[in-house]
């Protein structure tokens, strides 16, 4: 079998001092890449900094014979995202891999939520998300080569109880990736955005504690991997994923029902009266972006 490599290629791996971020940051490096290891040493809260957190899985990556380098810098500034992609460049001269793994956790009821507890979240994942994704487009297009991963979540895919500033965020980030994939599409940039599940720190307390062995972070490592190869052409996907099960999930559309001539106006009783055609499923499909929903509504347009 051939193994995937990644010599000669930089990567950046945010929050990468724990967890995911740390599986993904060693092996990558094992397959010959050169690593950014990015990490403010947050507690899960977000709360604090501890350089070691970076620092601890740079010494494991060079001890093992690989390249890597620390980087401190929080993800949700531009500032911190500017300064973690000029970090790779200055030390090896570009980027060609970016995980957007960092996180924080301020879980609590949507009527409970404070300002704070919201902005914080929405501000390390989504505008995270951005701040650092941003910078480093601009130097993969320089280069016409990039891989890129958002991390999204279930919690945002499908809800998860006591995480609307959470889910918020990482559906934010699909809306990043959806309209992203069109505008570097020809510069071989592929970006896509998975669902991890593992037990980590983010997650120790949502898990029986049977499910450690089980939820093992590592079975998330190789789906990204094979999405920052060169070998992946997929772009523009969610993957979910945990325990060993990985699978694709997607925003569909349903037939739905045209009314009217696109002239008169439609009332609310027949909204009524084809409500369960309206929301039937059956025949669903994606769109590659948002002027698919066009095709629906061809007759009318014609």
């Amino acid at each position: 079998m051939k193994e995937i490599r990644f010599d000669g290629r930089v990567a950046i791996v945010t929050g990468a001092g724990q967890g995911i971020g740390r599986m993904y940051a060693l092996e990558l490096a094992r397959r010959g890449a050169k690593v950014v290891v990015n990490d403010l040493g947050a507690s899960r809260d977000g709360a604090g900094a501890d350089t070691s957190a970076a620092d601890k899985v740079v010494d494991e990556i060079v001890a093992a014979g690989g390249g890597a380098v620390a980087n401190y810098d929080s993800v949700a500034t531009m500032a911190g995202g500017e300064n973690i992609v000029k970090t790779a460049v200055d030390t090896y001269g570009k980027v060609d891999i970016l995980i957007n793994n960092a996180g924080i956790l301020r879980d609590k009821s949507f009527m409970k939520m404070t300002e704070e507890e919201w902005d914080l979240v929405i501000g390390v994942h989504l505008k995270g998300g951005f701040c650092v994704t941003q910078p480093a487009v601009k130097v993969m297009k320089e280069n016409n080569y990039g891989r890129v991963i958002f991390t999204a979540s279930t919690s945002g895919l499908y809800g998860n109880f006591g995480q609307t500033n959470y889910g918020a965020a990482k559906m934010g980030l699909v809306g990043i990736m959806n309209t992203l994939k069109l505008e570097v599409a020809k510069f071989d940039i592929k970006i896509n955005t998975i669902a991890p599940t593992a037990w980590s720190r983010m997650t120790s307390d949502l898990f029986p504690p049977e499910f450690e062995q089980k939820m093992n972070p590592q079975f998330n490592e190789p789906m990204v991997l094979y999405l920052c190869s060169e070998e992946n052409t997929a772009c523009g996907n969610i993957y979910a994923m945990g325990a060993g099960w990985y699978g694709r999930t997607a925003i569909v559309s349903g037939d739905g029902v045209c009314l009217g001539d696109a002239q008169r106006k439609i009332s609310v009783e027949e909204i009524r009266d084809n409500f369960d055609k309206i929301s039937d499923m059956e025949n669903k499909r994606e769109h590659g972006s948002g002027l698919g929903i066009f095709e629906y509504m061809g007759p009318l347009l014609s």
